[in-house]
């Protein structure tokens, strides 16, 4: 499953949200991104 966030508001949004419409439902803004995952860094010794 693909999570979404509005650039606007800021809220995080599932593909199932935005199946119909791809619209923000709290603040009708058009515009969305995936939120990279956090990458941790492992030194080798």
């Amino acid at each position: 499953m693909v999570n979404y966030k509005c650039f606007n508001c800021g809220k995080s949004l599932t593909e199932k949200t935005l199946e119909k419409r791809f619209v923000c439902p709290y603040c009708n803004s058009k515009i969305f991104y995936k939120p990279r995952k956090v990458i941790t860094k492992v030194k080798a010794v």
